[in-house]
């Protein structure tokens, strides 16, 4: 398995190429590289997220796979979101998302915004006032974004101000939905929640054409790999 994160496209050929596709960006698999380029190229392509875009987002983004890429397989599917170290209802929060999505990504908010209102979250806390240095100076050149932090951390400085800006919010907790911990990286003054999600495959509506699944897709490739991994004398 290969993972380019939409930042490269692969060096060989795989058995399967996978690309996802993000519908609260419809236009951007047409105009942004490599993910022109990947979607292209890929077998299957997961539109994510169907459950916050609109279905007129959702359909623009499978108008132009089918336009660039006829022969690709398409999944529709959700990030099922879940909690991890307590609940947020009725609590302020500080959300802090992954950074890229938030400022080159062209995202206005992410998971953490998501999380906060469907779990019910009081308020989510504006940062601005407390930010300092290279993150206040980043909030400042992305004014669009929604009341959040994105997860500057690319040196000891970015952290150091990250962390200072976390404790001086006056939050109930961080609602965190970076892939990473940020406790092993800072030392928080207040309790972490961590916003967790997992694919969840979308089944067809009545009257429509079952899609594929991806364990369905992946199978043969996984058999041939298992059966060319085993000893010839345990096979």
């Amino acid at each position: 398995m290969w993972d380019g994160g939409n930042n490269d496209f692969p060096f060989f050929k795989p058995d399967l190429f996978v690309v996802v596709a993000d519908p609260l960006r419809p236009g951007h698999e047409l105009h942004y590289h490599p993910g022109e380029t990947n979607i292209r190229m890929a077998d299957v392509v997961v539109i994510n997220k169907v459950d916050s875009a609109t279905p007129e987002q959702v359909a623009e983004v499978k108008a132009d796979i089918a336009e660039m890429n006829p022969r690709a397989r398409v999944i529709l599917a959700r990030s099922a979101l879940t909690l991890q170290g307590g609940e947020i209802k009725g609590k302020k929060v500080a959300v802090v998302e992954d950074g890229p999505t938030l400022t080159h990504g062209g995202m206005t908010f992410g998971a953490g915004v998501v999380a906060a209102r469907r779990f019910g979250a009081a308020e989510l806390v504006d940062p601005v006032p407390y930010a300092t240095g290279e993150l206040a100076a980043t909030l400042h050149k992305y004014p669009a974004l929604e009341h959040l932090i994105p997860a500057m951390g690319y040196g000891q400085g970015q952290m150091h101000e990250l962390e200072t800006t976390l404790n001086a919010m006056p939050a109930d907790l961080v609602l965190s939905a970076t892939p990473i911990d940020l406790t092993r990286v800072l030392k928080l003054e207040k309790p972490v929640v961590r916003v967790r999600y997992e694919l969840e495959e979308m089944t067809a509506e009545p009257g429509q054409a079952a899609q594929p699944k991806l364990a369905d897709l992946l199978r043969g490739i996984v058999e041939k790999a298992r059966a060319g991994s085993t000893p010839a004398a345990h096979r």
